[in-house]
This record gives C-alpha cells, structure tokens and sequence, in this order.
C-alpha cells in the first residue's frame, strides 16, 4: 500500500493510496483507493504555563472523499492534482483505522466520527 496525501486544485486534501494511471509512457492520472477527506482545526490547550504560550491541539477528522459513491478506487485527472506528498506517521496510522474500522461500522450501522487530536 502506498498511502500518500493528496493536495487538489480544489483546495481539499485527500488521503488514499494512490497509484499513478500511465498511458503511453505517461502519467495521465491517479488513481485514489479508499480516498477520505481530511480536515483538521487547531483547539487551545488548557495549560498552567504562562500566558501567551501558542500550544495548542489540532483535530484531525476524515470522512469519505466522495460520500456518495459505491466506487473505492476512483480515477482522478492528473491536472486536478496540484502535489501528493508522504503524510505522517501518526496520520497514516488513523487513517488506516478508520479504513479498516468502516466495515465494521456500516455492518453495525452505528457509526460515530468523532475527531481525532494530535498534539503539535
């Protein structure tokens, strides 16, 4: 498998693993397997250090890239991609829970998609 993260023209950030479509020696395309969106925000962190310290968390929360759809593999053009870069450690692990974890969701029909938080 080859997780990676996706950054669209869109502005969204996708993570799947992801192959290259070659035509003719070329890459034409990709292909996203499994894609989840990702989003993420920063929530404060109650400390008892001085003020003005930034600590803070960051909520990262995946759901399906293409609700909808019945595909797990979906092509995506080549000019919609503007980089795919390695994600974290700590990404990929959660990612790879929440796709291993789905079919024991849609099986209970009790699906809860509470954030996950890193510390930065």
């Amino acid at each position: 498998m080859s997780i990676k993260l996706a950054l669209l023209k869109s502005g969204e950030n996708v993570i799947a693993d992801i192959k290259e479509l070659i035509s003719e020696e070329k890459v034409c395309g990709y292909l996203f397997t499994k894609p989840h969106y990702i989003s993420t925000r920063k929530t404060p962190l109650l400390t008892e250090e001085k003020e003005g310290s930034n600590t803070s968390n960051l909520e990262v929360s995946f759901e399906p890239w293409i609700m909808l759809a019945k595909d797990k593999k979906i092509p995506v053009r080549m000019d919609w991609v503007v980089t795919i870069v390695e994600p974290l450690d700590s990404v990929i692990k959660m990612y790879e829970e929440k796709v291993n974890g789905e079919q024991s969701e849609i099986d209970q029909d009790n699906s809860s998609d509470e954030p996950t938080t890193l510390i930065e």
